[in-house]
């Protein structure tokens, strides 16, 4: 019975750090921690897109991060190490957050789930699928889910290759609920051969370089996807012109 409580404290501490990270760190495109006990004190690892701010001018950022862990989750002498994640859109915990982001700011919330899919699928995603689920137009409740690519969905394969993440968002009508599901294609094993999968336009290098805008924190990519999300076309603007 103790190891069982233990256990269920172990896994609270975990989800409060995590609710932690996410609101502490958002700037940096936090992603997930990991937390090993070692004979010297407690090893904490963060996977962020941006370590940078994590770390801080002279370290600053994170003896300050240090410090919070230590007194508000009372781990011992804490070593926090901090591991950049290559690529934000094939993260559910950071795509998860901007979306979030997108719905609260005004945008519409199809126009923000078909944008975020575009997204992560055009990283080189083998598969998505992102729920959305609350008041989204009116006074009853609704969910939508948008699938794209291929997307494992039992047994321990999918498992292996499939990551997901949940977050909520408050807006005027109520909360919202969003789920993003994502298999890549890097954790496929070898005996398995992948084909039918979408091929999206390449673009060339110049052309990347001229459209490219590398954004300092999350919030600066936030606003720079909120642009160019308005040229996205919906399926309602598409059923207005028709009429």
């Amino acid at each position: 019975m103790a190891q069982l409580k233990n256990v269920i404290k172990d896994n609270y501490n975990m989800m409060l750090l995590n609710d932690f990270l996410r609101k502490e760190i958002k700037e940096s495109g936090f992603h997930k921690v990991e937390v090993s006990k070692t004979p010297t004190g407690t090893k904490i690892t963060l996977y962020v897109t941006r370590p940078g701010i994590v770390i801080g001018r002279k370290g600053v950022g994170i003896k300050q991060l240090t410090e919070k862990v230590e007194t508000d989750f009372g781990f011992k002498n804490p070593q926090i190490s901090v591991e950049e994640v290559p690529k934000a859109e094939l993260s559910p915990s950071v795509m998860c957050n901007r979306l979030a982001a997108h719905i609260e700011r005004g945008t519409a919330f199809r126009r923000a789930t078909m944008w975020t899919l575009n997204q992560i699928m055009e990283a080189g995603a083998m598969g998505v699928q992102i729920t959305i689920s609350g008041k989204l137009r009116g006074d009853r409740s609704a969910f939508e889910k948008h699938t794209q690519g291929i997307l494992p969905r039992a047994g321990n394969y999918a498992k292996d290759i499939v990551s997901e993440d949940v977050t909520h968002v408050r807006v005027a009508m109520g909360l919202i609920g969003i789920k993003i599901r994502i298999a890549s294609k890097e954790k496929v094993v070898p005996e398995f051969e992948l084909k039918g999968l979408p091929e999206h336009k390449l673009k060339t290098e110049d052309e990347k370089i001229k459209q490219e805008i590398i954004a300092k924190t999350e919030s600066e990519q936030i606003k720079i996807e909120g642009e160019k999300m308005k040229t996205l076309v919906t399926l309602e603007e598409e059923e207005q012109e028709l009429k």
